[in-house]
């Protein structure tokens, strides 16, 4: 055997667990320091939990939030996009037809469509100033943000 190539070897060698406990054998060093042992892991105790391998089950949790934060988010815009309390004037439409159906206090996406739902087309082109092109730009614009309106 080669003189010098091997490393020291301590049979006394100490072992020390995060979870306290300890033991000697023999190592090639004097001291081992461990995060999990057979008296602390999850296979060997039988209980469930998570052992955290340098902060990788947070890094988990931060994504699975940041991921809910982004779907939420999402969520809102979509449901904002069709709120019934949007003003019909962010639909690109003519102001005569605006003012028509201010005067027939018709603002909103909600009211338009409530409006269109219980009297139908021909009441909404009786108001004084609104006429087919209107009524067509207005739909046209709702089915266009993802309103449900019918055909």
């Amino acid at each position: 055997m080669k003189k010098n190539i091997h490393p020291e070897y301590y049979p006394e060698a100490t072992i020390m667990c995060a979870c306290g406990a300890s033991w000697t054998t023999g190592a090639t060093k004097p001291k081992i320091s461990l995060d999990i042992c057979s008296n602390c892991h999850p296979f060997y105790t039988g209980e469930q939990r998570i052992v955290d391998t340098e902060g990788q089950v947070d890094r988990f949790y931060k994504r699975l939030e940041a991921r809910q934060s982004y779907i939420d988010q999402k969520n809102a815009v979509s449901e904002a996009k069709v709120s019934p309390n949007r003003a019909l004037d962010e639909l690109e439409i003519g102001k005569r037809a605006l003012t028509a159906l201010k005067a027939v206090d018709v603002v909103t996406a909600g009211e338009f469509i409530a409006k269109l739902d219980a009297e139908g087309e021909d009441a909404m082109l009786a108001i004084d100033g609104f006429g087919r092109k209107s009524l067509a730009d207005i739909k046209k614009g709702l089915r266009r943000l993802g309103y449900d309106i019918p055909a």
